[in-house]
């Protein structure tokens, strides 16, 4: 590394510089390095909190105040003085759950949360001139912003509906009493999902700290587990097995970032040279390539955000068919249903899950009317304001009306043998994940500039396709497929273990 880049690094750096020789030495930027220590250093603390402040052996007073504080000091940690935005966001709007009207702590908090991730994005864009440091602490903002805001919605649904006026969904959620401020700054800010998520409900949280997490979970699911819910000692399920596989999979999707991702780079997609030189295929095919790429770092993150809550015992889900238990609840992603997705629906019902749950929760359940284009704009929103965001889910929106219209018109067409939906499988999959990777691009350019460029050598054509196929495939639906048009979905390793959660918030039928 350069003097020039190291000094960039450290002008970048707002969290600590104590590891910036480990930085040096690694190749990665110290904000990656410093979440990097702090993720393993929660691995650690998450097996010691487990096996030594286990709700047997600490009282749940304890295990608040332990998550609570070890989660604030990787946030100062990693941000610096940028982590009282954070803390900001949690003081103002507990406020608001205390003092105001339950009829609208729903309506305020959203304001309030959105609105303050929406300022601090764009200072984001000025600080950084479309800049993005790999996690910055806008990413723990967002975490933040989707628990803030959840909670006020199961609040407003436990004190002020009544039980018929709520889907099962809702009703399992219902919060029945205010947090007190220790427990709501544990849920917000515990160490176990502080810096990289994932989202989850406020009541299994605190079945998880006051030990009710898996007995509550097994009680859901009799029929699945032989009658091994009539316990009244809640069994020892060891999430040893979980964790040790899932972070096999952190290791595999680190050596692909450090020898794929950084050779196919995401900018090349739109430099001048590559696109007056190479012609439309060549061109599709390494967009297609370098958006793959792009992926094991997301996969790494969540994988072991995900591994790190398991360690402490949260994440349990149930038992499966066969007895076995599945540690998936805070799962935030289904490789495997990424990877061989068939349809534009299948992609999204696997790829950051529990930010789906949320915008289910607290927009697509809720809207009145548009539902899918306010989810997509919410989505938007949450993210930032980089005019990348917007024209990816802008754009998704009429893939999704074209994708419902051509599944509905076609598919059955395929189904009458084996050999017929196999090459109605492989030409959806590979429609899909070139799809896929033409309405991300943006998201991963940023500017208006870059993604015009790219859409005007790509000839805009999944924007073609997808509006004729939408127009020309259109016809009213049938009364059973309006009402099954957001019926629950889940990754296809869990299905029969979520019948809280309904995993997205756009259906694709």
């Amino acid at each position: 590394m350069s003097e020039r880049a190291t000094e960039s690094t450290m002008f970048k750096t707002t969290g600590s510089k104590l590891l910036l020789p480990a930085s040096q030495s690694s190749g990665l930027s110290i904000d990656q390095v410093n979440f990097l220590a702090c993720q393993f250093f929660a691995l650690a603390a998450a097996f010691w909190f487990r096996l030594y402040l286990s709700p047997s052996h600490a009282s749940p007073l304890v295990r608040h105040a332990f998550a609570t504080l070890l989660g604030t000091g990787f946030l100062i940690f990693c941000f610096g003085w940028y982590s009282a935005h954070i803390l900001t966001a949690v003081a103002v709007n507990y406020l608001i759950i205390i003092k105001a009207d339950m009829d609208n702590v729903h309506r305020y908090t959203m304001v309030t949360a959105m609105g303050y991730l929406t300022a601090c994005h764009v200072s984001r864009v000025f600080i950084f001139n479309y800049g993005i440091l790999s996690t910055d602490f806008s990413g723990p903002l967002m975490i933040v912003t989707q628990k803030i805001t959840m909670l006020a919605f199961q609040l407003h649904d436990g004190l002020c509906k009544k039980s018929e006026q709520l889907t099962s969904d809702q009703k399992f959620m219902a919060i029945k009493t205010r947090p007190s401020l220790l427990e709501y700054l544990s849920y917000n800010l515990n160490f176990l999902s502080v810096l990289v998520g994932p989202c989850s409900n406020y009541q299994d949280y605190i079945d998880f700290i006051e030990g009710r997490h898996i007995s509550r979970r097994l009680k859901q699911h009799t029929a699945t587990c032989n009658g091994q819910n009539g316990h009244n000692k809640t069994p020892d399920i060891s999430p040893f097995k979980a964790v040790c596989r899932k972070l096999l999979v952190c290791c595999g999707c680190l050596l692909l970032y450090f020898y794929v991702t950084r050779s196919l780079p995401i900018t090349f997609n739109v430099d001048p040279d590559f696109l007056s030189q190479t012609p439309f295929l060549y061109r599709l095919t390494y967009a297609f390539f370098s958006i793959q790429a792009a992926r094991p770092k997301f996969y790494f993150a969540w994988t072991l955000a995900d591994a790190v809550n398991n360690a402490a015992g949260y994440g349990f889900e149930g038992l499966d068919a066969s007895g076995k238990p599945s540690w998936d609840l805070v799962s935030n992603i289904n490789i495997v249903g990424i990877e061989t997705a068939t349809s534009f629906k299948t992609f999204i019902d696997n790829w950051n899950i529990q930010t789906g749950i949320w915008l289910k929760t607290v927009c697509y359940d809720r809207a009145p009317k548009h539902r899918l284009a306010l989810t997509f704009v919410l989505s938007a929103l949450w993210h930032g304001v980089y005019p990348g965001y917007y024209f990816t889910f802008i754009t998704a929106i009429p893939i999704t009306m074209a994708a419902r219209a051509i599944r509905r018109s076609v598919r059955h067409y395929f189904l009458g043998s084996r050999a017929l939906k196999l090459g109605y499988d492989i030409v959806t999959w590979a429609a899909t994940q070139l799809t896929i990777c033409y309405t991300v691009m943006p998201f991963l350019l940023l500017s208006v500039d870059n993604t015009l460029l790219y859409y005007r050598s790509m000839y805009f054509h999944v924007h073609i396709l997808s509006l004729l196929a939408a127009v020309a495939l259109h016809r009213n639906q049938k009364p059973r497929e309006t009402s099954t048009s957001v019926s629950p979905a889940s990754s296809s390793s869990s299905a029969q273990l979520q019948p809280v959660h309904s995993n997205n918030n756009v259906k694709v039928h």
